[in-house]
């Protein structure tokens, strides 16, 4: 399974992204591994979809991307972490 996820940080920004093992991937966010989230290590999960393939969860993290993605994002993230499933 590969998921794609949205973290957000303790000053609000966001980063999409997408991965085969989201808590090892989180933990890098954290630890500073990563160029983009280094900044600010208080990372957390506030939304994530599963996809059989990684195909599927590129194709998916690319819309979440595009501008209508980010309006359906901020409605998700508007309230309690939300996990979505293709199956």
């Amino acid at each position: 399974m590969f998921t794609v996820y949205v973290i957000q940080s303790r000053k609000g920004l966001v980063y999409i992204g997408q991965t085969s093992d989201l808590q090892l991937r989180l933990e890098r966010h954290n630890s500073g591994m990563s160029r983009y989230t280094k900044r600010d290590g208080s990372w957390h999960v506030v939304y994530s979809e599963e996809f059989h393939t990684r195909t599927e969860a590129m194709k998916r993290e690319r819309w979440l991307k595009s501008g209508k993605g980010r309006e359906f994002l901020k409605v998700k993230i508007a309230g309690k972490p939300i996990v979505l499933s293709d199956s």
